[in-house]
């Protein structure tokens, strides 16, 4: 169910070897709100701070599960992620989902989408299939892509042949909120 891959870290405003961090950054911390270690996403530009799956441009994921699923945290800021799909009719197309955006737009290669965050830890579903056919009127193949851009934290990604319930879940794909202690002192 995780995607199994080599991914890039890309960061267009820091030199490999640099920890001058001008306009944004990609590092692993520990959620206080989940007490995990999550990978965050920030900068001032979100089409200069993102990561890629995977790495080597002319490579591809070739998955072939339909639905991806994302334990995203809103960070309150500019966020977009964009998925590389190829269809039945050997065509690649993208859709792009975003959080600044106020309409759907489907043009041929692309599909750029509205998407509404909750305050905190989200659980993004998305059924590439239907979207696949409901966009372009196409069979999803598979996915070849993903970039998850700034700003944003991530607590997990993965493909699933279906969307499985919290109970069906192995623990690291569960997103665990700490219990408050209520008792007064």
């Amino acid at each position: 169910m995780t995607m199994r891959s080599e991914c890039r870290i890309h960061n267009t405003n820091e030199s490999a070897n640099s920890s001058l961090v001008r306009n944004g950054h990609i590092k692993r911390i520990t959620d206080n709100d989940i007490q995990s270690l999550v990978l965050e996403i920030e900068g001032t530009n979100v089409s200069t701070t993102y990561i890629t799956c995977p790495a080597d441009p002319k490579k591809t994921l070739g998955i072939k599960l339909p639905f991806l699923v994302m334990i995203i945290k809103n960070l309150k800021k500019y966020f977009t992620f964009e998925v590389q799909v190829l269809d039945d009719k050997n065509v690649r197309r993208r859709f792009r989902a975003s959080n600044y955006q106020s309409t759907t737009r489907v043009k041929p290669f692309i599909c750029t989408m509205p998407m509404r965050l909750d305050d905190g830890w989200n659980q993004i579903q998305f059924n590439l299939s239907d979207f696949t056919r409901r966009a372009y009127g196409t069979n999803y193949i598979e996915t070849l892509r993903v970039q998850i851009h700034a700003n944003c934290r991530i607590r997990r990604v993965y493909f699933s042949d279906r969307l499985y319930s919290e109970d069906e879940l192995p623990a690291e794909f569960k997103l665990y909120l700490p219990v408050q202690n209520k008792a007064k002192q």
